[in-house]
């Protein structure tokens, strides 16, 4: 396949016009050899006629001319190169970061301003969201799925039963704590992850990341304190949701390993990995939903005759699944050390946005406690680095 790049600007004396040619490879090559015969034979020429200081002169209009042809046939492609690996980390971390602040700010919206009290029913319809779309996109060959038996689903069953508590309880916490706090209580999860990396893993820490644990302990407790809003079922339903949130992490690692034994291709893709999680979390779902009778409330609701609740419902479904792929995109297209970072700084807006959009009562003991929390977080992912 060949392209067309057309240059605005031409350095010959002949020429100053656009110029546009095709870039195949054989026509590439021509093109070089062609230069540089026309280069080697002009010289020879031009020194049998003229005197040393007008040979180099016209030795050097020879070079500028090949120089400018090599940049023709080069140049554009290899800009090209340049400008998509740029792009593509800056873009896959754009979607990253938007999807993410997105979904955390319509599940308060949900949950909160429309005062939804069935966390585990959105949860729910989030997932049956992102069940449908991934495999609508299986059977149009769009992603790559393996197929489901069921020793692959007996392994997945104990790692699916901790994301299902999870985000329950994620959701839960999210009704009753403002997003800046939810955020600040959630360092806790990298803290209960890496004493179970030392513990499990066998994996040691270095002196930075205890020191930035131990900042993250102080921020999240006086945060606590100085919360004008607080509220001790979040609170409680937040620490919960740290303890789970650190035990899919650290149970994931091992049931992957195990996982990719019952696979036809010896391994478990990202894609797959979604679909698990989310078809499996749905009869669990159900079991919850008729434990806690959300049923009757959702049933009796008057908000779900609102089309607006559905449409902001349906949009943060399909943002988890959004988060799950642009996570995956930006990982590819940058590394674990970049993703793990930019995962620490996008708190700050997410933070920043709840209590602006939300209009969260701050004084300014707190303020700085949050302050203080994200910087925290953000020294974690660094001192994990180093």
């Amino acid at each position: 396949m060949s392209s067309d790049f057309k240059l605005d600007a031409f350095m010959a004396h002949d020429y100053d016009g656009p110029l546009s040619i095709s870039s195949s490879e054989e026509e590439k090559n021509w093109l070089n050899k062609a230069a540089n015969t026309f280069h080697k034979q002009g010289i020879r020429l031009i020194s049998s006629f003229t005197s040393n200081p007008e040979r180099k002169n016209t030795n050097d209009r020879f070079s500028r001319l090949r120089h400018t042809i090599n940049h023709i046939i080069h140049g554009p492609a290899k800009e090209e190169d340049r400008s998509r690996r740029l792009s593509g980390p800056l873009l896959s971390g754009a979607a990253y970061c938007i999807s993410s602040c997105s979904m955390m700010l319509l599940n308060k919206v949900v949950l909160s301003s429309y005062n939804f009290n069935a966390g585990i029913s959105l949860m729910f319809y989030q997932n049956l969201i992102c069940t449908v779309v991934v495999l609508i996109l299986g059977f149009t060959g769009a992603v790559s799925l393996e197929r489901l038996n069921w020793k692959l689903i007996r392994i997945w069953v104990p790692v699916n039963l901790i994301f299902v508590g999870m985000l329950a309880t994620g959701m839960f916490s999210l009704k009753y704590i403002n997003i800046a706090m939810v955020t600040i209580l959630k360092n806790m999860t990298n803290i209960l992850t890496a004493i179970g990396e030392v513990y499990i893993f066998r994996r040691h820490q270095n002196h930075k990341v205890w020191s930035a644990m131990l900042l993250m302990i102080i921020s999240a407790l006086s945060g606590g304190i100085t919360d004008l809003s607080f509220d001790a079922a979040g609170y409680a339903w937040q620490i919960l949701n740290c303890v789970l949130t650190a035990s899919y992490s650290l149970t994931l690692r091992r049931v992957m390993d195990k996982a990719k034994n019952f696979t036809s291709s010896g391994s478990l893709n990202e894609v797959s990995m979604v679909l698990l999680n989310n078809i499996l979390s749905l009869p669990f779902a159900i079991i919850l939903i008729l434990l806690f009778d959300e049923w009757n409330y959702v049933i009796n609701a008057e908000v779900i005759r609102l089309p607006m609740f559905w449409v902001v419902s349906t949009a943060s479904g399909l943002l988890g699944l959004a988060i799950s792929f642009t996570s995956m995109w930006f990982l590819h297209q940058t590394g674990p050390t970049t993703y793990s970072l930019v995962g620490s700084l996008n708190k700050i807006p997410i933070s920043i946005a709840g209590i602006v959009l939300f209009k969260v009562p701050l004084s300014l003991p707190n303020f700085f406690s949050i302050l203080f929390g994200l910087f925290a977080g953000v020294f974690f992912a660094w001192a994990k680095m180093s």
